[in-house]
């Protein structure tokens, strides 16, 4: 029985989700499969990988022939990279623990590299934010000063007006002064 490993499609029209199973050739792509491996989110960004590499990697020994997507996410996650260390084991050019520890040091400089995107994306996402808020903030400085603009041209008649009641009440008191000085 010929066994792949493929992407089984889940999810609602336009947002696909994946199943990665180890399924036997003639099935149906949704349909029935041997072993769920891992899934495969797409929609996120970066992908959402998650993947039980020793069912992979026993499943590649075992003969199993991955589709080219299912590959691409293999080789993304290392299984690849485990699968062919382990065959250097077989052969006697490493042992377990060099060959585990090579996979070890792979995979930690593979999560630095996500966790630097991932940061990355975090920033920029960030700067977007933060000029946006900028953008609206002279937005609503621009409409705080039409509206003081169309507002001001009442208030020079107004001062004008309490100017001259000012003036009058000023003018009786200085004559009062003058008043009471004289007595």
């Amino acid at each position: 029985m010929p066994v792949k490993i493929r992407l089984q499609r889940h999810g609602k029209k336009g947002k696909p989700f994946y199943w990665i199973v180890a399924a036997d050739v003639r099935s149906k792509r949704d349909g029935k499969f041997l072993e769920k491996l891992g899934i495969y989110n797409p929609n996120t960004n970066p992908a959402t990988i998650e993947l039980n590499v020793d069912s992979s990697v026993q499943w590649l020994q075992n003969g199993a022939q991955p589709t080219d997507t299912a590959k691409a996410i293999l080789s993304y996650r290392g299984v690849l990279l485990k699968h062919h260390l382990l065959g250097g084991v077989r052969k006697g050019a490493l042992t377990e623990e060099q060959a585990e520890e090579k996979f070890t040091a792979w995979l930690e400089e593979k999560e630095g590299k996500i966790a630097a995107k991932v940061g990355g994306l975090d920033k920029e996402k960030a700067d977007a934010k933060a000029a946006a808020l900028k953008a609206e903030k002279e937005v609503n400085e621009k409409r705080a000063a039409e509206a003081a603009a169309a507002a001001l041209p009442e208030a020079p008649e107004g001062e004008d007006a309490t100017a001259e009641v000012e003036a009058v009440e000023e003018a009786p008191s200085v004559e009062a002064e003058a008043s009471k000085e004289e007595e």
